[in-house]
């Protein structure tokens, strides 16, 4: 392409046309790509935000490895001595595992009942770090405290101090039939993981009251294990799958939480495909508005081929022009979903006061604030996607405008 073709295309985009019409679809092309690029950019640094989020809440409150029998482990002590010379195995400690009905007055709810050893639990999990009310190491053997999520001490309405009875799922044969098995304990703790699947639903005791109140005598559910790199623990779960007895077994954080980061990889594929189809047709506008812009330079095209322009010439002049548009609409919205996406958090919580209305709600979601995380790379593919369109949009017309015949053009003028 000569320095003359770019020159003109330059001319062409910025010159005042006769029919002010084509200015205007040449404008709403422009903002038309902007617009585009910007929610593309914007959605997926919120998709983004959500995958690492979500991912850092259930790192937080859940193991990176569990290793469980079945349905227990009675020779935990031995399976906890091999988990822990693994050599990426960074804390590992026991726990028991049920369900259970706690109530307090006329409230009922259901939770997960997990016995932990709070001197051993922060190796594993620092829950300590997550306590409203209360501490955890006030979980003590045969004192028979409970340490609650801050949600489902809301539900039930207790406080620290207050006393809830915890009903057994299984229960125990009497003269007068089946009873279930309750025992009143203390609340002693709230805490908070800012996760409301935990939150809601999630009471601690001791793991020796655990055992008591279960009927495991010296057993356990598993031993949940914490590893140097949570990506690899997949990896890791193999290595220590070859040093567990046979009725042993293993799982990783990614195989009990796979659905919810499958969810959110497919809707972000999806947001993707969508909202580049958006791009491209705001893209494609470009083609109507070069058509009109060829049908308007008609006469000017025609002068240019008699005094020697090359049909190749015509059609990188009109080239430039729409691939000039599509940069220009590209660019503004780059710059506009890139500081979009920096500073949603001060942009959200702006338009909800305005509204008068909450997005996320902690009830449904596990992210109650809009998080986003920007990713260059995926501004470089949108940016590539975009000028591609763009550059395909004006092959068409500038290719009819190579065409024109200056004899037939100016035969009129």
């Amino acid at each position: 392409m000569h320095y003359f073709e770019i020159l003109l295309g330059l001319r062409y985009t910025r010159a005042k046309r006769r029919n002010n019409f084509i200015s205007f679809i040449s404008l709403a092309s422009m903002l038309g790509i902007a617009l585009g690029v910007l929610a593309l950019i914007t959605v997926l640094s919120v998709m983004n935000g959500f995958q690492k989020d979500i991912r850092a809440k259930l790192l937080g409150g859940a193991s990176h490895i569990e290793v469980g029998g079945n349905p227990q482990l009675d020779n935990w002590p031995q399976v906890l001595a091999a988990v822990s010379r693994q050599e990426h195995v960074t804390g590992a400690a026991p726990y028991v595992f049920s369900q259970g009905l706690l109530t307090w007055e006329s409230n009922v709810r259901g939770a997960m009942i997990r016995g932990i050893d709070p001197a051993i639990e922060g190796r594993v999990v620092d829950v300590g770090s997550h306590m409203q009310q209360g501490r955890l190491d006030s979980l003590t053997p045969g004192k028979f405290n409970i340490v609650l999520g801050s949600e489902l001490a809301r539900q039930l309405g207790v406080f620290v101090g207050d006393k809830v009875v915890l009903v057994a799922p299984d229960g125990q044969v009497t003269p007068a039939g089946v009873m279930p098995r309750m025992k009143q304990f203390r609340v002693s703790g709230i805490f908070n993981m800012d996760l409301f699947e935990y939150d809601a639903g999630m009471a601690m005791i001791h793991i020796k009251d655990a055992q008591r109140l279960y009927r495991l005598g010296d057993a356990v559910t598993g031993i949940r294990v914490k590893v140097d790199d949570p990506d690899r623990a997949p990896a890791i779960r193999q290595m220590i799958l070859r040093d567990l007895p046979k009725e042993a077994y293993a799982t990783d954080w990614t195989l009990q939480n796979a659905t919810y980061f499958r969810a959110v990889q497919i809707e972000k594929n999806m947001m993707f495909i969508i909202l580049t189809l958006i791009v491209a047709v705001a893209a494609f506008n470009l083609v109507s508005t070069l058509v009109m812009s060829v049908t308007d330079k008609q006469s000017d095209i025609a002068i240019l081929r008699t005094l020697g322009a090359s049909p190749s010439s015509i059609m990188g002049i009109f080239m430039v022009q729409g691939t000039l548009t599509g940069f220009i609409g590209t660019l503004l919205g780059v710059v506009g979903g890139v500081s979009l996406s920096l500073n949603i958090d001060v942009v959200v919580p702006w338009l909800e006061r305005l509204l008068g209305i909450h997005f996320l709600s902690k009830e449904v979601y596990f992210v109650s604030e809009l998080p986003s995380d920007l990713h260059w790379g995926d501004v470089g593919v949108i940016t590539v996607i975009a000028l591609l369109l763009s550059l395909l949009a004006t092959i068409y017309p500038s290719w009819r405008a190579s065409r024109v015949q200056p004899a037939e053009a100016l035969r009129y003028e």
